[in-house]
C-alpha cells in the first residue's frame, strides 16, 4: 500500500527509513508544542486550547503535504509569525486575538487562491538557481544558530552574542550547554559512521544523558531559573479547552481597529508567510536533490496548497499561521524522501494531543545538536555556488542572502535582500537578460516593504 501511495522504490527509500525520518522530524519540531502556547497565551488565549489547536493544525497541514505532494515536509505554527501576532498585532496594535486569527484565516484563503492560479509556483520558478542554493545554505546557518541558542551555547552579550560561561549556573544552564556539546559530538560520530537514524539516536541519547545527570545531582531542576525536571510526566489533556479557541476567529469585534490597519496586518502575515514557506521549500528540497534540472520542484503546487489550507484551518482551530517547517530538513537528513515521512510526523502530532506532557518534556538542549548538524548538512550546498569572477553578479547576491538569514534572524529577510541585490547588480552590470520579469516585481515589492512596513 505504501509503495503504491508514496512510490518508495522510485525515490530510493523504504518504509523503515521513512518512519524513522518522520519521527526525527517530529522530535526536532516537538518544541513548538510548548513554545506556541506560551507565546499565544500572552494574548489571553488558553494555553491548553492553543496546544490542541497547534496539534490539529500540524496534523491537517502535514497530512495534506503527504497525500497531495508526496513530500517529506511537515507543517506547524510558524515561529516568528506567532510572535508577530502576539506581541505586535495583539500587543502593540491592540487587536483582539479573535480578530488577529481572522486575519490569519483571510491570509490562508488568499494563499489558496494564489496557489490555484499558479502565482506562488511562478514566483518559486522565477528565482535563479544560485539564489535557491544560497537559500539552502542560509537556512543551514539560520537553524544552526537556533540550535546554538536552544542549547544555551550562544547567549546575549555586549557584542550581541557570545559563548556561554559554562561555570556560571553549572547545575542548571551550564550542564545543559555541556550536554548539548556532547550530544553534537555523539550525533556527528554516528552520522559519519552512517548509523541508521543517527540524528534521532543523538536526540534520545542526549535526553537520556540529561536524565542521568539529574539522578546524580549534576543537573538540578530550579523552576525559578528556568530549569525544569527532565523526566516526562504522565497526564491527561483536557480536550474541552479547545472550545475556547475553535471557530473564535469568526466572532469579530473590530472596535477601534481600522480597516486599513486590518489590511496591513493581513498583508504582513501574507508577505512573511509566502517567503518563509518558499525559502523553506527551496532550501530543504535543494538539499534533498528534489529539484529538476531547471531548478524547479515538481510538486510545488500541491505543497503550496497544503501550506495555504493549513493556515486557514489552523486559524479556525485557534493558532497563528501554520507553515512548512525548516526542521523538516532533519527528517530529510535522516533519509526521508516521500510523503510517508510527513504522514508519520502528522500522526505523531495527532497522538501528542493525548500525551502532550511527555512529548513536551524533550529538552531543547537535546534537539539542539540535531539542528546544528543539519545546519552543516544544508551548508554543504555552498560548494555548488560558483564564486568565480565571471559569476559575481549572481554570487554576491547569493552571499548577501546567506549572511542575512542568521544575522537578521529571518528566512524572508535573506530572500528579500538576495532578490533586491540580484536585480540591481545584474541590471547595472548590463545583464538584463538574466533577470526573470517576476524578479523585477518581487524586488519592487520588497523595497516597498522596507519603506512602508
Amino acid at each position: 500500500m505504501f509503495e503504491k501511495l508514496f512510490k518508495l522504490q522510485a525515490n530510493k527509500t523504504n518504509v523503515k527509513t521513512e518512519l524513522a525520518a518522520g519521527l526525527t522530524t517530529f522530535m526536532t519540531m516537538a518544541y513548538i508544542l510548548a513554545v506556541n502556547p506560551s507565546i499565544l497565551s500572552s494574548t489571553g488565549m488558553d494555553s491548553t486550547a492553543v496546544l490542541l489547536a497547534t496539534c490539529l493544525a500540524s496534523f491537517v497541514g502535514t497530512i495534506c503535504m503527504a497525500l497531495w505532494a508526496n513530500l517529506p515536509f511537515a507543517l506547524s505554527a510558524g515561529m516568528g509569525l506567532n510572535a508577530y501576532m502576539a506581541y505586535t498585532v495583539c500587543g502593540t496594535m491592540g487587536f483582539s486575538w479573535q480578530v488577529a486569527l481572522f486575519a490569519v484565516f483571510i491570509e490562508g484563503i488568499i494563499f489558496i487562491i494564489l496557489s490555484l492560479t499558479n502565482v506562488r509556483e511562478a514566483i518559486f520558478n522565477s528565482i535563479p538557481l544560485p539564489l535557491k542554493r544560497a537559500v539552502s545554505v542560509g537556512i543551514g546557518l539560520f537553524i544552526a544558530f537556533i540550535g546554538l541558542q536552544n542549547a544555551g551555547l550562544s547567549v546575549d552579550s555586549a557584542t550581541l552574542v557570545t559563548i556561554t560561561d559554562f561555570t556560571q549556573n553549572f547545575h542548571t544552564t551550564g550542564i545543559c550547554a555541556l550536554l548539548a556539546v556532547i550530544g553534537l559530538l555523539l550525533t556527528s560520530v554516528l552520522y559519519i559512521k552512517k548509523v541508521k537514524g543517527s540524528i534521532l539516536i543523538g536526540i534520545l541519547g542526549t535526553w537520556i544523558l540529561g536524565m542521568l545527570c539529574q539522578l546524580t545531582g549534576l543537573y538540578v531542576p530550579n523552576p525559578d531559573a528556568g530549569a525544569y525536571t527532565l523526566f516526562p510526566t504522565l497526564g491527561i489533556t483536557d480536550f474541552t479547552k479547545l472550545s475556547q479557541t475553535f471557530g473564535q476567529c469568526f466572532k469579530l469585534d473590530f472596535g477601534n481597529v481600522g480597516i486599513l490597519n486590518f489590511v496591513v496586518v493581513i498583508f504582513s502575515f501574507l508577505f512573511v508567510d509566502l517567503f518563509d514557506t518558499l525559502g523553506t521549500l527551496i532550501g530543504v528540497s535543494t538539499k534533498a536533490n528534489m529539484l529538476d534540472k531547471d531548478g524547479k520542484l515538481p510538486a510545488i503546487k500541491p505543497a503550496l496548497l497544503a501550506d495555504a489550507v493549513a493556515t486557514s484551518a489552523g486559524a479556525v482551530f485557534g493558532t497563528s499561521t501554520t507553515t512548512t517547517f525548516v526542521e523538516s530538513s532533519a527528517g530529510v537528513a535522516a533519509g526521508g524522501r516521500t510523503g510517508l515521512t510527513a504522514l508519520t510526523t502528522a500522526v505523531l502530532f495527532l497522538i501528542s494531543m493525548l500525551f502532550a506532557p511527555i512529548f513536551t518534556a524533550i529538552p531543547s538542549f537535546a534537539t539542539a545538536p540535531a539542528l546544528i548538524l543539519v545546519g552543516f548538512l544544508m551548508f554543504s550546498t555552498v560548494t555548488e555556488i560558483k564564486l568565480t569572477e565571471d559569476t559575481y553578479t549572481s554570487a554576491i547576491p547569493a552571499y548577501l542572502c546567506i549572511i542575512a538569514m542568521p544575522l537578521f534572524y529571518s528566512i524572508s529577510e535573506g530572500i528579500s535582500i538576495g532578490v533586491i541585490s540580484y536585480v540591481i547588480i545584474n541590471l547595472i552590470c548590463g545583464k538584463r537578460k538574466e533577470i526573470n520579469p517576476i524578479m523585477y516585481v518581487l524586488a519592487v515589492l520588497f523595497i516597498l516593504k522596507y519603506i512602508f512596513l
